[in-house]
């Protein structure tokens, strides 16, 4: 079964941003090959959403509702719901995430 893959405007953002800044930081080379790697992810998920581990920032709330994938040190938050699956984050996992997850996913 196939799994249609959405960004939300939050992560599209994320992404967006994080693509800039490395750009600007490091090298446009470098940013671009951080959007494949990002890219080649969501491919992933269409096919195996469920290989994601729960975010143990929620999961020491009880929360599992939300899974993640990495790619390091990158941290991609996502929901599935039927047959899609919802990129809610995109982060750099070097931040406050408990603070961004309880901002960002439920809205606290």
């Amino acid at each position: 079964m196939s799994f249609t893959v959405f960004l939300s405007a939050d992560a599209s953002r994320d992404l967006e941003e994080l693509y800039h800044y490395i750009a600007r930081h490091d090298a446009p080379g470098k940013a671009e090959q951080v959007l494949s790697k990002i890219e080649s992810a969501f491919e992933s998920l269409s096919e195996y959403p469920e290989r994601g581990v729960y975010p143990k920032e929620l999961l020491s709330l009880g929360i599992r509702d939300y899974r993640e994938v990495f790619f390091k040190p990158y941290r991609l938050i996502y929901r599935v719901i039927s047959n899609r699956v919802y990129v809610l984050l995109i982060a750099d996992g070097r931040r406050d995430m408990q603070t961004l997850l309880l901002r960002r996913l439920l809205e606290i």
